[in-house]
């Protein structure tokens, strides 16, 4: 894996550059804001994300390694491709896409180009989590106790309605994950098992 490229600015794009390095010329995909902070023929460094594909080899470079979590980390996501990830760096700061997951704001996930309401949707399920505290927090929102009543299972039925099923197939998959709840599992767990229990 090339985790980070060192070397001259041969070339730059909106939204790419070639990195001299030993030689070499990299191409690397990159934000236009990424783009734009580097200078021709002066030296730069970034951090980066070697993408395999059956025919070919593609790299992301990105200022900071914070980027190129965010960027791997959203891929984890099914239908997320590195383009998607990128786009999602070329519209917001990775404190923003952390504020966007971690709140749900599907308004702010959907401003980027490939990203409807059931794709953001499905970012905020599955990331809520993953990419750490939120700016400014000391803990995710995650982190609320579930022994407050029921308030779990209004989140997670609001969730599963907005990617289209049903509140009677929303609620069949709630008692059936409903004793997990009970043993204290996160709403995104639960969110998680409903929707496994979903594609049965």
């Amino acid at each position: 894996m090339i985790a980070s490229l060192s070397g001259t600015v041969l070339k730059v794009g909106l939204d790419t550059l070639v990195l001299g390095v030993g030689g070499v010329g990299m191409l690397v995909h990159t934000t236009p804001a990424t783009a734009t902070s580097v200078r021709l023929g002066q030296p730069a460094e970034l951090a980066t994300s070697l993408v395999v594909r059956e025919d070919s080899l593609t790299l992301y470079g990105f200022a900071t390694d914070d980027e190129k979590l965010v960027f791997e980390t959203v891929q984890t996501v099914s239908g997320v491709g590195p383009r998607l990830a990128l786009a999602m760096l070329a519209v917001h700061s990775p404190d923003a896409v952390r504020v966007a997951l971690g709140t749900g704001d599907l308004v702010a996930l959907t401003k980027v180009p490939g990203i409807g309401r059931k794709g953001a949707e499905r970012l905020v399920l599955e990331l809520k989590d993953k990419l750490g505290a939120l700016p400014g927090s000391a803990a995710t929102s995650a982190a609320v106790p579930l022994d407050t009543g029921e308030v779990w299972r209004e989140q997670v039925r609001e969730a599963l309605v907005g990617l289209g099923w049903t509140v009677r197939q929303a609620d069949d998959a709630l008692d059936r994950v409903a004793p997990r709840a009970a043993e204290g599992a996160s709403v995104s767990a639960l969110l998680r098992a409903a929707l496994q229990e979903l594609g049965r």
